[in-house]
């Protein structure tokens, strides 16, 4: 499978606001939800209802819980083994939980992701040094498809 037809899900995202725990392209979704509808759209059912949560994620008891569940959904790859389509979680401060989502559009010189950024909805970003620096994981879709 071509991590081609995921980052043509993901750019199908681009312009949805952003909305805490959602999941509806166009209506509104957060990071974790583009993931959650870039999964559907292409592979099918997602493998697990997501429960509430809060916009701190886990952060105060120092829960990796979206770690957890991407190791568990997904194969975990090494950080400089990139390809398009690949899943980036991100923590935004050092010593932080990973509470960051986005898709890896390009790579190379010119490299971006898709994700849902507050204030901004669902962006293509440059995948500058700074985001580089945050980037705890990087996964790959599972292969199976419906």
């Amino acid at each position: 499978m071509t991590g081609h037809l995921f980052v043509k899900a993901a750019r199908g995202w681009i312009g949805t606001p952003y909305v805490h725990q959602a999941s509806v392209r166009g209506a509104g979704c957060d990071c974790l939800g583009l993931i959650r509808g870039v999964w559907r759209e292409v592979i099918g059912p997602e493998p697990e209802e997501v429960p509430p949560y809060t916009m701190d994620w886990s952060e105060p008891q120092g829960d990796e819980a979206l770690m957890r569940a991407s190791l568990r959904h997904m194969h975990r790859k090494a950080l400089s083994d990139d390809a398009p389509g690949d899943i980036l979680l991100f923590r935004m401060r050092d010593g932080a939980v990973a509470k960051h989502l986005g898709l890896q559009a390009r790579t190379g010189q010119g490299a971006s992701f898709v994700h849902a950024y507050t204030g901004h909805g669902v962006i293509e970003s440059p995948l500058s040094l700074p985001w580089r620096r945050r980037v705890a994981a990087r996964f790959a879709f599972p292969r199976e498809m419906n």
